[in-house]
């Protein structure tokens, strides 16, 4: 089968807010509500509508002077934590054969950093990322795209999301879908048997 991962909170945990707030000197005024005029674009960022050199100049107006470009990029990379449990699973559907790719709403700071940096995505023979397409989840258009592009066969698809809209698409397009909790892998583990097995 082909096996789709959403890559956060599903393969990466991450946390943008306490990574990003260290960018704020203290005696800044109200810097959760800059950070979230940061955050609030990201969709526009992740789906290509926003370029990088824009987004960051933005950025750096949001966060003040501490927030210079390098920094920025820096801390929102350092946002991840491998989620181990899914890597196991990831380990053991390569080695059994079955054919991996990512799928993410991901931005140019992010991607292609993110493939370089975790080993795990040695195992995946593609993926595809929102702003390189123009389109997010979960935008019927972008599982298209991914349905196209990788010859999938929606009934021989399992793909894995942890938010409730995305998986409800993916439905929608008849894929095996879990709506996964990093918090409950085994409950994933549970599910993923007994698709496979039937």
């Amino acid at each position: 089968m082909d096996i789709v991962f959403d890559i956060g909170k599903v393969l990466l945990d991450f946390d943008f807010e306490s990574s990003l707030l260290r960018l704020i000197p203290p005696q800044e005024p109200d810097p959760r509500a800059r950070l979230a005029k940061v955050l609030g674009d990201k969709d526009a960022f992740e789906r290509g509508d926003i370029d990088l050199e824009n987004y960051l100049a933005h950025a750096e107006r949001e966060l003040g002077p501490a927030a210079d470009r390098e920094a920025f990029m820096a801390a929102w990379r350092n946002i991840f934590t491998p989620n181990e449990p899914m890597w196991e699973s990831a380990r053991r559907l390569h080695a059994d054969g079955h054919r991996l790719l990512y799928f993410s709403n991901i931005n140019p700071i992010h991607a292609p950093w993110i493939f370089e940096q975790y080993a795990i995505f040695d195992l995946f023979s593609d993926g595809l990322c929102s702003y390189l397409v123009r389109a997010i989840k979960p935008e019927p258009e972008i599982y298209q795209i991914l349905i196209d592009r990788f010859s999938l066969v929606p009934s021989n698809t399992i793909y894995i999301d942890d938010l409730p809209a995305n998986a409800a698409t993916g439905e929608s397009f008849g894929f095996h879908t879990h709506l996964y909790n990093l918090h409950q892998h085994p409950t994933f583990e549970t599910w993923l048997t007994s698709v496979i097995s039937k």
